[in-house]
């Protein structure tokens, strides 16, 4: 079996901006029902083990570790009000969800991702994202990211080729350069390039030689990229600790996952959204994955 591991909050996003531009001003549960709409969509396909893990609430845990974290300020309101409306759809449409709270969405999925690479049933993991935090949690061609709106499969051996490490330096990497969109800066000077060559040679942060000296390496300013990793030391295992997944969120088993169809109530939900061809679609194909009478 194939587990498909949805970014919920991604999606939102993806959704309202690709409807803005095709359409100019979305209404304001549009982008909830497109991401309920896609899912269908991914079952319709041959889906058939689906979770969908969102940021119910934009802080978490981080921001107790680091003030500048990534919260709801600046967030459009129209997409912060529909985050529960997308939950509500998804549980009603049968689907897992996992509303995020203490932790992130990204959490719930490297735990999923986790959960279900440990069960030999399944072939492939596909965590439905083209987020870069979850490229850590990348293995092989068994657990891969899916970017949809490229229809592209990012697996180990692409994780290394775009990032110049491979999936288990990648929190490393992020502590170094820094992350814009999550709010923490990484350290002054550290770029894409020299972190790339750092990390490839010597895996995590803690590992790199106190002395530029001993890193037998090329590297331009590497004097100064190394003093500023001795003084800043504890920043960056603060940005890793950050960067990280947390692989202990609770999130069910595989079975757990396996859409059965859509709860009894979908219809009067979609149909009060002004959707209601979201219950004609789940509706059929729940019919056709149901087995035969007798």
């Amino acid at each position: 079996m194939q587990v498909h591991l949805i970014d919920g909050t991604y999606e939102l996003f993806r959704q309202h901006f690709g409807m803005v531009m095709r359409h100019g001003d979305p209404g304001p549960n549009d982008a909830a029902i497109g991401v309920v709409n896609s899912t269908l969509q991914l079952v319709q396909k041959g889906a058939t083990h689906v979770g969908v893990a969102s940021d119910h609430v934009i802080e978490s845990f981080r921001n107790d570790l680091y003030a500048g974290y990534k919260n709801g300020d600046g967030m459009d309101p129209v997409l912060l009000a529909q985050i529960p409306v997308m939950e509500e759809l998804c549980v009603a449409a049968g689907f897992t969800t996992w509303a995020m709270v203490q932790w992130e969405a990204d959490d719930a999925l490297g735990a999923a991702a986790k959960v279900a690479e440990a069960d030999p049933r399944v072939e492939q993991v596909r965590i439905v994202t083209p987020d870069k935090d979850l490229g850590q949690c990348v293995r092989g061609t068994r657990v891969v990211q899916y970017d949809r709106r490229k229809d592209e499969v990012v697996d180990e051996d692409a994780v290394t080729a775009k990032f110049g490490v491979p999936p288990s330096s990648i929190a490393d990497y992020l502590a170094l350069v820094g992350d814009s969109a999550d709010g923490y800066p990484g350290l002054a000077g550290w770029g894409a390039k020299s972190a790339a060559a750092v990390l490839s040679k010597f895996g995590t942060i803690e590992a790199v030689p106190a002395d530029a000296a001993d890193w037998g390496l090329p590297l331009r300013g590497a004097d100064k990229l190394a003093r500023t990793l001795r003084e800043q030391m504890d920043d960056a295992l603060l940005f890793k600790v950050i960067a990280t997944v947390a692989l202990d969120v609770p999130v069910g088993t595989v079975d757990d996952w396996e859409w059965r169809g859509p709860t009894p109530g979908f219809r009067a939900l979609a149909e009060s959204l002004g959707a209601p061809q979201l219950a004609d679609r789940a509706e059929k194909l729940a019919r056709k994955l149901a087995p035969p009478a007798g």
